[in-house]
């Protein structure tokens, strides 16, 4: 069985992190808003509990996430922990009424502006040393050099030309001076991020819902080519925005949407297969990434302390060899996919 304390190594970084750790996003009041004292709670209950990763980045709440988590780790050993955020988009005062949030409910008074630029990345760095009140970075993610942020692919190769020709050799510098530890970029797309492995000397890649018990594409070429480099992924979004928790309810959720029906039927199907030998969908989710052993760990998102438990319980539990063989049987899971254990 596997445990969230279980810890495996982040590429060349000498990082060493656990297969569990914490996706800051709803920190930033995403979709919801709640308390400072609810996001202490939480963020107490995942170093508590072993899952001592936490992610976060500036544009989650425009600040909010990189101050809940500095707020809460601040008097903490600082090597019992890692710590990752990214870069990309630098947050300046504007006030609060002419803000849109977004998916984020509650936001501090600024706006994100991007900026890829050298001088931008190494502001971006320093701001977010003050929000989190730390001296150092574990883990430092180029953020949404992607289409989906973007808007089109002419707009993300701008971006990507400004990171590589910019904000790459200032990380690569604060690398050097052990200000960060491990490099890398945090992207929902599997082209971008394999894009990014091949034009630069990264440790590792924050991989956002591609690669998961409903999509394995990236088998095709990246995490070979991971492989061969030494490149960890994290991945972010194990439950592709939800429907793999909650399973094919009514108006369950699939990259950040109602799932479509084929996506619907699929999962019906993974659930199936699951139910036949006694194992919840979310825990065959949750474990399946990490049978890749490029998979470094899975930081999925919480917002309670019963959200932190409930991540601990879901994964700590037994799955068969035969579950991961009837998925690749039934043609739910790729032949070639590794599989845990």
């Amino acid at each position: 069985m596997m445990h969230v304390t279980d810890r495996r190594k982040l590429g060349k970084s000498g990082l060493e992190v656990p297969v569990i750790g914490f996706g800051g996003a709803p920190l930033g009041s995403l979709y919801q808003e709640f308390s400072d004292e609810q996001a202490r709670a939480t963020v107490s209950a995942a170093y508590d509990g072993g899952m001592r990763l936490f992610d976060t980045a500036p544009f989650y709440g425009f600040g909010l996430s990189e101050h809940r988590i500095g707020e809460a780790l601040r008097w903490l050993p600082r090597d019992s922990y890692a710590l990752s955020t990214k870069v990309g988009r630098l947050l300046r005062p504007k006030p609060v009424e002419q803000l849109d949030g977004g998916l984020f409910k509650k936001i501090l008074p600024f706006e994100g502006v991007y900026d890829y630029s050298y001088d931008g990345v190494l502001r971006s760095v320093e701001d977010s040393l003050q929000r989190l009140g730390m001296d150092r970075i574990d883990i430092l993610l180029i953020h949404d050099v992607d289409v989906w942020t973007h808007g089109s692919e002419a707009a993300r190769l701008q971006r990507f030309g400004e990171v590589m020709s910019g904000g790459y050799r200032a990380m690569l510098r604060l690398r050097e001076e052990r200000v960060v530890r491990a490099i890398g970029a945090g992207i929902n797309e599997i082209q971008a991020c394999e894009e990014f492995a091949r034009a630069g000397d990264f440790d590792c890649f924050l991989l956002a819902g591609r690669y998961t018990l409903l999509e394995q594409a990236a088998l095709d070429t990246l995490l070979p080519y991971c492989a061969e480099q030494n490149i960890s992924l994290l991945i972010g979004g194990p439950y592709n925005t939800g429907i793999l928790a909650t399973g094919a309810v009514e108006g369950a959720y699939y990259n950040y949407a109602l799932a479509p029906a084929e996506i619907m039927e699929r999962v019906r199907r993974i659930e199936a297969v699951c139910s036949r030998h006694g194992v919840r969908l979310a825990s065959a989710a949750l474990q399946f990434p990490l049978g890749h052993p490029n998979v470094a760990t899975l930081i999925p998102g919480a917002r309670s302390p019963d959200e932190i438990e409930q991540n601990r319980a879901i994964f700590e539990v037994d799955i068969p060899a035969a579950l991961w063989a009837d998925l690749k049987a039934e043609g739910l899971l790729r032949p070639d996919a590794p599989t845990p254990g």
